[in-house]
């Protein structure tokens, strides 16, 4: 009975615990996306720019506060990103080995630089894109984006590009933990190749099957073999490291006996 007790307060206390990172990040998240909501108008028109001069339409009395609000709830996120980060690892470091709680920090930080690079190579992209989707539309037909499908358009494709960016991160971590061996990554890396060409076709949506997703699919090669060739150096080192343990641990034996 008295263990069950001591099983149960540490669960209340666990959940206390989760409760209380819950409401810190909750928090933090309210008051960046009240800030952003201030420059909002400023960042959309940073996001209209690549769009050409196009003259977006609203159809709706609640659409201003809705591009501003999605704007405001994107920025928010992200620029809250280290609370909310640094309460999940604190959360669940408890959990972690050692080896795992070492790896984590870093690829945070790796994570959230490599997100930023992918979300401007996103922004670089869409001019292009978005001119080569407004010469599709047939003679006769009149353009009259919305402006609040505009943004969505544009908010996915920079988080896709940002999230896109996040495969060496992915890579490095699994080499660090063991879970995945490089001369996988290796063997394997034509099947990486077609996922990285699907997953361009999907977040370049152009008549072009080809040309757009290779330009999107072009850094994600070179970020993938990059990733392969730092896994490399880790199993090298730590192999390197676990034969010095090994020499050691042989010669204490050799000299106890």
């Amino acid at each position: 009975m008295a263990d069950d007790e001591e099983v149960e307060m540490t669960l209340v206390e666990h959940l206390e615990e989760l409760r209380k990172r819950l409401i810190i990040s909750v928090i933090a998240i309210l008051v960046t996306t009240t800030l952003v909501f201030f420059v909002s108008d400023l960042l959309l028109q940073i996001l209209v720019a690549p769009s050409g001069g196009l003259s977006l339409k609203a159809f709706s009395l609640t659409d201003g506060f809705m591009i501003k609000a999605r704007i405001a709830l994107v920025g928010g996120v992200a620029l809250a990103f280290p609370v909310w980060a640094f309460h999940i690892i604190r959360y669940v470091s408890p959990g972690l080995m050692d080896t795992e709680r070492h790896v984590i920090f870093p690829a945070m930080a790796f994570a959230l630089f490599l997100f930023l690079l992918g979300v401007v190579f996103g922004y670089a992209m869409l001019s292009g894109m978005i001119r080569a989707l407004v010469t599709f539309f047939p003679t006769g037909v009149e353009l009259l984006p919305n402006a609040d499908d505009y943004i969505s358009f544009v908010l996915f494709f920079l988080l896709a590009s940002g999230t896109a960016f996040q495969l060496p991160t992915v890579i490095v971590v699994l080499v660090q933990l063991r879970i995945v061996k490089t001369d996988y990554l290796r063997k394997n890396r034509k099947y990486t190749y077609f996922a990285m060409f699907a997953f361009a076709e999907i977040i370049t949506p152009v008549a072009d099957p080809i040309v757009a997703p290779m330009v999107v699919m072009g850094p994600l090669i070179v970020l993938y073999e990059l990733s392969v060739i730092l896994g490399r150096r880790i199993e090298a080192r730590r192999a390197k490291e676990e034969a010095s343990e090994m020499a050691l641990y042989t010669n204490n034996i050799a000299g106890g006996n």
